[in-house]
This record gives C-alpha cells, structure tokens and sequence, in this order.
C-alpha cells in the first residue's frame, strides 16, 4: 500500500489535490467545525482509492518522475485544484436554493431581523433559510447522495477529466455552471411559492378588513396570523419539500454526469 503511493507519488499529489479542494468547497465537509486534520485525511483517503484507477491512459506521455518538479506539473496541480473547487461549487448552488427559499418567506412571516450565522452555508442567513438547508442536509444524508458524491462521483470524474480536459472544454463547464445558477432561483421559487402566495393573500386579507373596520387593531394580530399560517403550512409541505430536495439530488448528480460523458475524451 505504502509502496503504491511512493511509486506514483507525482500522481496520488495530483489526485489528492483535487479531493483536498472539493472536501474544501463542498457543504458540511467545509464547515470550520471540522477539523483540518480531518479533512486532510479524508482527502488522502480518497486519493488512495482512485489512485489505481486515476490517470492511466491519457496521461501516460508524462513523465511525472522526472517533471514533477517543473512548472508543467505546477499548472496540473492547479488545473486539479480547480476542478475540485467547481465540483465543491455545483453542490453548493444545489443548497443555495433551498437556503434562498427559506429567506423568500421569512420576510413575510415577520422573521426579517431573524439573521443568525449559518455553518453550513458560513453566511448569515435567516433563520427559515437555515431551517431548510438542515433538513435539505439530512435528506442528503439520508438518500445516500453523499455517499454517491463521494464514491461513485468522485471516482468518475478521475476518469473523465483532468485538466487538459479543463482547458479544452472549459465552454462546457461556463454553461453547466450558468446553468447550476439559473436552476437555483428557479428551485428556490418552487419550494417557496406555496408559502409566499398564502402569506401574500393573507395580507391583502388584513389589508381589506383593517379599511374595512379601522377601529380593528389588526396590526398587532397580523403579524401572530402570518406565522401562525407559514408554520401551519410548513408542517403540511415538508414532506412534499423533502421528496422535492431528493428529486432535486438526483437531477443535480444526473447533470454531473452528463458533463462527465460530455468531456470525457474520446
């Protein structure tokens, strides 16, 4: 095992390069809960696993024995690094959108003052949104798509690119990523418009009945009604919202893997 790793020392850098900076970008793993020795080792771990499989035939014109000090290997290094990065960037986008539902909504149930810092996303995020990339977490953890990213995703990208595949399909990876960013507002609206259009109706509603009777103090009742009505929705939806955030996984690994077909080369 040890003599596997020193023999291909050159390549098993490259490969844990990579790991190293998806651990560093991809949710929960990034937390500064977890510790960077920790990190470091799983990316050494995972190094270890792909490294048979990793690089063995386009790159076999490299001589990384004797160039692995030159600035040729250097520019891997840093392709790899990126790769990793964008991989750690897309699974981000796919939480963003349930982080961006929950602030859609907090507004309008009054939690607008309500910003605590948020681990995950290491922002500061109101506390519905945080409330919705939890629970997107566990489903996560759950449905084994953490397990899918980190064997069979990670495994099938070190067979797909590298970063000559970087420089030569780096069109393909700007639309994917434009197209991770477009799907993310769109999710985002589709998780929150049920409780966004309820909350809106139920302020016309208060609207209409406080120029109806003026003499009704329903400003101090409004505000009770509206999260009384979003949470009342949120306990019916939330389980519609957790086949929705699997569905939303399944899309997100399938359109992975479509890129990786897509420059993978021929």
């Amino acid at each position: 095992m040890l003599t596997e790793i020193v023999a291909r020392a050159p390549i098993f850098l490259l490969v844990a390069v990579r790991c190293f900076a998806m651990i560093l970008t991809v949710p929960l793993l990034s937390m500064r809960n977890v510790p960077r020795v920790a990190k470091v080792s799983l990316a050494g771990f995972m190094a270890f696993l792909v490294l048979p499989s990793a690089y063995t035939n386009d790159w076999q014109q490299f001589d990384f024995a004797t160039s692995s000090a030159s600035l040729q290997y250097v520019m891997f290094i840093i392709g790899e690094g990126l790769i990793g990065i964008i991989t750690g960037f897309y699974i981000s986008i796919i939480f963003a959108a349930f982080s961006s539902a929950g602030q859609f909504f907090t507004f309008q149930m009054g939690f607008g003052a309500s910003e605590v810092y948020d681990t995950l996303s290491q922002i500061e995020n109101p506390i519905m949104g945080q409330f919705l990339n939890l629970i997107a977490m566990l489903v996560f953890l759950f449905t084994g798509a953490f397990q899918q990213l980190f064997l069979s995703g990670v495994l099938r990208s070190f067979q797909s690119l590298n970063s000559l595949v970087l420089v030569a399909q780096k069109e393909h990876f700007m639309r994917f990523l434009l197209s991770g960013l477009t799907s993310l507002f769109y999710d985002a609206m589709m998780i929150a418009l049920p409780i966004v259009g309820t909350l809106f109706l139920v302020s016309v509603t208060m609207g209409l009945l406080s120029k109806a009777a003026p003499q009704m103090n329903l400003l101090s009742e409004g505000l009770p009604l509206s999260i009384m009505v979003a949470f009342f929705l949120l306990t019916l939806l939330l389980p519609i919202m957790c086949g929705f955030f699997s569905r939303s996984f399944d899309i997100a690994f399938s359109k992975l893997e479509n890129l990786f077909v897509i420059v993978a080369p021929k």
